[in-house]
């Protein structure tokens, strides 16, 4: 059987018996040739602004403040402004690689701001609790 193969832009003639391959031939690829461009519209539409990154959350509420981490969206955020919260109490659940993980109060204390929002995608060290 005898094969055509081009690879990297070169193109090889290959004939394959009982298991043995055989270099035939080898030269350059033709390409075909490109047609011609169209004519270019009289007036191209202006391009649309950049869309400007979203702005990180501001922190205003005073105490500790609870980081995600690791990168990943919150599912669920246990806890509202104002709330008391003992050490060890779920604050919310960040979903990372296909896995729940819960994020706990380290301390007791009431939530002075909750940072993060059902469906909000976090990186690493984002605050997500503030607890005072």
């Amino acid at each position: 059987m005898k094969y055509k193969v081009t690879l990297n832009g070169r193109t090889y003639e290959v004939e394959v018996e009982a298991g043995q391959a055989m270099l035939l031939a080898e030269y350059e690829a033709v390409a075909p040739a490109a047609p011609a461009p169209a004519a270019a519209p009289a007036a191209a539409a202006p391009a649309a602004a950049p869309a400007a990154a979203p702005a990180a959350p501001v922190i205003t509420g005073a105490g500790e403040s609870v980081s995600a981490p690791m990168p990943g969206t919150i599912l669920k955020v246990n806890v509202t402004a104002g709330q008391a919260v003992k050490e060890g109490d779920l604050l919310c659940v960040l979903e990372a690689m296909k896995m729940e993980n819960e994020i706990l109060a380290p301390k007791a204390g009431t939530v002075t701001q909750v940072v993060a929002a059902k469906g909000a995608s976090v990186n690493t060290g984002d605050a997500l609790v503030v607890i005072g």
